[in-house]
C-alpha cells in the first residue's frame, strides 16, 4: 500500500482558485438566478430538456451548439447536462468560451439539481 502523498500547498491553491473561477454548485446557482445576472444553458437532448429543466433556462443541445442561440456575451452562461460524469457540458464551455462567451459549468448537472429538490421547470 503506497504511502498517503503530502500535496503541494501552491499547486492545490491554484487547481481550486481555478475550479471555483469555472464551476458553481446548485446552492450558488439559485443565489445567481434570484440576483438575475446569469444565463442557464441546458446542452441535454430536447426531449430530455422538454420533460423537465432549471427554470429559464434555454436548450442548446449539441447539433446546435454552432448557432450559439440562446448565448450571453453580457452574463456568465451557466452550462449544465446529464450529471457529474458527463463530460458535455464541460466540451460545451470549451466550445463557447472559444466563441468569446463567459461560461461556467454547473457542478452535478440535472441530477443534482433535480435531486436536491430546486425548482423545475417543464
Amino acid at each position: 500500500m503506497p504511502a498517503t502523498m503530502i500535496q503541494d500547498p501552491t499547486r492545490a491553491k491554484q487547481y481550486f482558485e481555478a475550479k471555483l473561477a469555472c464551476t458553481t454548485g446548485p446552492v450558488e446557482l439559485e443565489r445567481m438566478m434570484k440576483e438575475g445576472n446569469v444565463n442557464i444553458v441546458d446542452v441535454r437532448a430536447a426531449e430530455d430538456y422538454a420533460k423537465g429543466h432549471i427554470p429559464g433556462a434555454v436548450n442548446l443541445p449539441k447539433e446546435r451548439w454552432s448557432s450559439l442561440q440562446g448565448l450571453r456575451k453580457d452574463r456568465t452562461n451557466v452550462i449544465y447536462c446529464y450529471s457529474l460524469v458527463c463530460h458535455l457540458a464541460a466540451s460545451a464551455a470549451v466550445h463557447f468560451a472559444g466563441q468569446g462567451f463567459p461560461v461556467m459549468e454547473l457542478d452535478g448537472g440535472w441530477r443534482w439539481w433535480k435531486d436536491d429538490g430546486f425548482d423545475i421547470e417543464t
